[in-house]
């Protein structure tokens, strides 16, 4: 799970959205403005400049210039005084005429100190810029002594000053860019020889290495390393979990050598629903676990300090992996053909560990006790004795009490009207399905899916319907739908493949709509997908109802870095630009209220908009002229071409690659002096990329986006257009580099190795590199590339995986499948029938129609990159239509037995089920 996606959850219902619209009264502006602290509400005083930008209002005095850089001064506040310190902040930085910037009302503080809130942004309220490194001292000392006293979170990627909320670290005034270690872009500063380089603001105090701190920091620099265990009799040896509440370590205790785990809580931090920071929490486990004291299910209490103002625990050590993580290890459907053995172990497996979990909760509840926050990471599982523990009692509370969960896991999140112990049988019921099929997040957005996600597994596991209807019951229980669970005669909706009985059943099923039951498009059954025309029609239907022209920053609901960039809401991945493609190419109803919007933010880009095809103006300028609105691109495409270009990353996605792609391809088409121009900056992109990959050091990442695969794609189209043999040359080197990247699955495919996950999908694992591949074996065979294309393969047929995206999900393996001549033509078969099942285990009513979850499956999407628009385009390369992704090869004249597909990413992803 990423953690990060919480926050994004807040202001609707079915979409992400930016954390400050949960804030906004139904009067619009006028009434978000009565929410902000009385200190920051109304106009600007005279001489100032009064802004707004995601969670910040800004304040600058006219004419002030500020450095690009130096050190800047952040101060924290708890939700009890806030109020107070910033109207003394205001009303200091107003008097000296001091830049600042702050959070401007409770909610969204409270957001922003929330348990899994961002842990380097977390505590920031209000930010202060010092107008020199001269003045930097005295404005610090003045604010330190404005505010000593006052309490608030420990901001943890700075240096806090005296006995106060007063941090400072040194980094980027001015919004300036340069590419991350992992080549997307980062804020930088610029070294003493004028390179930018990445600021970094990771949730640790580091001052770059040229800059030397000035003196009077000195005392706070000597209080910040002299803070440690010291004396205390414990070691931590390894750090296993961090939340913006604090991070828990395993350790030991150096009197008796017995391994313990220490967990941290940061006052005023780590906030939950109930306002309770860490610290409160933690004393309620301490309580909790007391209260449970001699059940071998829960750990003793064995201590309690602080370091400080950290508050810690020291607790029984419980040996084992968590559920989440054997359950990973173990699950069957990673597997491309797993044996009716296979299911059978799993679903004697999943029978005990539930049996095992529902007995410990029993047991917590009849001492009186709500766990309140119960799911597969807070279990732990001791495989080599069998038996389990539950862990983390922070939200427990007494049974009696009857209180609404204020912390959950996206999985096990208890409905609004859950209280007290039903609140665990909730998350009980939860269990009992994911532990089969791990798909649960999605009963935060419809929990109706819950009898389909039971059909779809006693479908493909020796586990009947009738044994999970308690479970489904208890999952729809105050829907209006908990009577669903009775009807059985409903045709079973397939989610994965299951053991089927009869010769006739095996037999591949095409997509073609002509083989498929007339019915609905989502009926009792699911939707179905192999009505193309229909299911067409209704994604463009999802698509046209959430489009909202209305608004500034995105005209279509999509992934959370919509908003991380002047151009995220109209992007090719993840904004507007993709969705008009998606419905363009693949002959949907077009949605003119969205050109209009993109061709007006076209016309005057924001400051700092990023260049690259997925990500910035150059794929906006593309997708516009392949729209038909050639003059309009064209200008956007003079914005581009009057740009430096250096200094950018080299992949696909936001670098060299894509924005060479594109301007090769719109060189081809191009009249007067703009041909030249743009022939030209494709071939630079070229040159700088190559340089990139020849001479600069190999980058972190793999696949399709942001690894090698991408540049290589880029040189295999010059190829085409120069006949420069050399470029495939280096393609091929550039291929081999990701293929390097690569390891052996568990069934002998080839997958992208990612930290400790290996990844099958098309943007950054195997698939894209297989696509890859396919463009170059177009051009140039080579036996080594092929059959590395063909171990490629077998990733992308796995039995199950978690999200539909496009590029991290099925959809973008359906578009790889349908594309690529190195699939035997039934295994494609088998395999596009496979991920049409899949898809339609995700899919979801909405607006009249049919949409797909985003990344992290909380939230619905409509973008190109994580939703609706993704599956749109890959459904139609399923069934036949000649379209996939920009640049990728087209459906393969090869295997005309197979259906005709076009073509997008040619790849392999296995389902290495990462539960997320």
């Amino acid at each position: 799970m990423n953690p990060e996606y919480a926050a994004y959850c807040q202001a609707d219902r079915r979409f992400y959205d930016a954390p400050h619209r949960a804030l906004q009264p139904a009067g619009g502006a006028g009434g978000e403005e009565l929410a902000f602290y009385p200190a920051v509400r109304g106009a600007a005083p005279q001489g100032w400049t009064r802004s707004r930008r995601g969670d910040w209002l800004s304040y600058s005095p006219d004419g002030l210039r500020l450095p690009p850089q130096g050190w800047k001064l952040h101060i924290s506040a708890a939700l009890d005084n806030a109020d107070s310190v910033l109207e003394r902040v205001v009303a200091h930085c107003l008097a000296h005429r001091l830049a600042f910037k702050c959070v401007p009302n409770p909610g969204l503080l409270a957001l922003r100190n929330a348990k899994y809130a961002d842990r380097a942004g977390s505590g920031k309220f209000i930010t202060v810029y010092p107008p020199s490194d001269e003045a930097f001292p005295e404005v610090c000392t003045a604010l330190m002594e404005l505010l000593d006293g006052e309490h608030g979170p420990y901001i943890l990627s700075d240096l806090r000053c005296g006995n106060g909320p007063v941090h400072t670290r040194y980094g980027a005034f001015a919004a300036r860019f340069c590419s991350g270690p992992d080549g997307r872009p980062v804020p930088a500063v610029a070294d003493p020889r004028g390179r930018l380089v990445p600021d970094d603001r990771g949730p640790a105090f580091r001052i770059p290495s040229w800059v030397t701190p000035p003196g009077f920091l000195a005392p706070h620099l000597e209080a910040r390393a002299a803070v440690g265990l010291g004396d205390l009799p414990y070691t931590v040896e390894k750090a296993l979990h961090f939340s913006n509440g604090g991070g828990v370590y395993l350790g030991r205790d150096t009197r008796t050598g017995e391994q313990v785990v220490l967990k941290e809580a940061r006052p005023y931090a780590g906030l939950a629903a109930d306002g309770a920071d860490a610290v409160a929490r933690l004393d309620r486990e301490r309580t909790a676990l007391e209260h449970l004291a001699g059940l071998e299910c829960v750990p003793e209490v064995k201590d309690a300090f602080e370091v400080g103002d950290h508050h810690f625990l020291v607790l029984q050590y419980m040996p084992g992996a968590t559920l989440n993580t054997v359950f990973a290890r173990r699950f069957p459907l990673a597997r491309r053909h797993p044996s009716p053995e296979l299911l059978a172990a799993h679903a004697a497996w999943a029978e005990d560990v539930h049996g095992q979990v529902e007995r410990a909760v029993e047991a917590v509840h009849a001492r009186g006790i709500v766990i309140s926050d119960l799911h597969m990471s807070n279990v732990m599982v001791d495989e080599e004795s069998g038996r389990i523990a539950l862990l983390d009692f922070e939200a427990a509370f007494p049974a009696a009490d009857r209180r609404r969960q204020i912390v959950a896991n996206p999985a096990f999140v208890a409905p609004a009207d859950r209280r007290g112990t039903d609140i665990d049988r909730y998350a009980l019921a939860c269990l009992r399905l994911a532990l089969y099929l791990p798909l649960t997040t999605l009963f935060g957005i419809d929990r109706t899916k819950a009898a389909g996600l039971a059909r779809d597994i006693a479908r493909v596991f020796p586990v009947t319907e009738e044994a999970l209807r308690p479970a489904v019951a208890e999952i729809l229980r105050g829907t209006g739908e908990a009577d669903a669970t009775a009807a059985t005669d409903a045709p079973p909706h397939a989610a994965v493949p299951g053991p089927r009985t009869s010769d006739a059943s095996t037999a591949p099923r095409t997509p073609d709509a002509a083989t498929a039951a007339p019915g609905p498009y989502a009926d009792a059954a699911g939707p179905d997908l192999r009505d193309w025309p229909r299911a067409r029609e209704a994604m463009a239907d999802a698509i046209a109802a959430s489009c909202t022209p209305e608004r500034d920053d995105r005209c279509f609901p999509g992934d959370i870095a919509q908003f991380a960039t002047a151009t995220g809401g109209q992007s090719f991945a993840y904004g507007a630009a993709g969705v008009l493609y998606a419905l363009h190419e693949t002959g949907a109803p077009p949605c003119p209220a969205a050109e209009d919007w993109l061709l007006r933010h076209a016309k005057a880009p924001a400051s700092g908009s990023p260049l690259g095809f997925y990500d910035g103006l150059t794929g906006i300028a593309w997708t516009l002229h392949r729209l038909g609105r050639t003059a309009e691109a064209a200008d956007l495409l003079r914005i581009v071409l009057d740009q430096p270009l250096e200094g950018l990353a080299p992949g696909l996605h936001n670098g060299y690659a894509g924005i060479g792609l594109a301007l090769d391809d719109l060189a081809r088409t191009a009249s007067g002096p703009d041909a030249p121009a743009l022939s030209a900056a494709a071939a630079r992109c070229t040159a700088f990329a190559v340089r990139a990959l020849t001479e600069g050091p190999p980058s972190p990442r793999t696949g399709l986006l942001h690894g090698a695969s991408g540049v290589a794609l880029l040189l295999i189209r010059r190829y085409e257009n120069t006949g420069d043999t050399a470029l495939l040359d280096l393609a091929a080197a550039a291929l081999h580099r990701d293929l390097e990247r690569c390891r052996a699955g568990d069934d002998g495919e080839l997958l992208v190795v990612e930290g400790k996950r290996l990844m099958p999908y098309l943007g950054s694992g195997s698939a894209g590199i297989a696509a890859v591949i396919d463009a170059y074996l177009a051009q140039r065979p080579d036996p080594a590339l092929e059959e590395a294309g063909r171990a490629l393969l077998p990733a992308a047929c796995s039995a199950f995986y978690v999200q539909p995206g496009l590029f991290r999900g099925s959809a973008g393996l359906l578009a790889h499948l349908a594309a690529t001549p190195l699939a035997e033509p039934a295994d494609r078969l088998r395999a596009i029938d496979r991920h049409l099942d899949l898809l339609a285990s995700h899919a979801l009513t909405d607006g009249g129609g049919l949409a797909f979850p985003g990344e992290q499956l909380m939230r619905l999407s409509m973008d190109l990159a994580t939703g609706t628009a993704g599956a749109l385009l890959a459904l139609g390369a399923a069934h036949g239509a000649p379209i996939g992704l920009p640049f990728l090869p087209a459906a393969p004249a090869a295997h005309p037995a197979a259906p005709a597909a076009p073509q997008t990413g040619p790849s392999r992803g296995r389902g290495n089920t990462t539960v997320q």
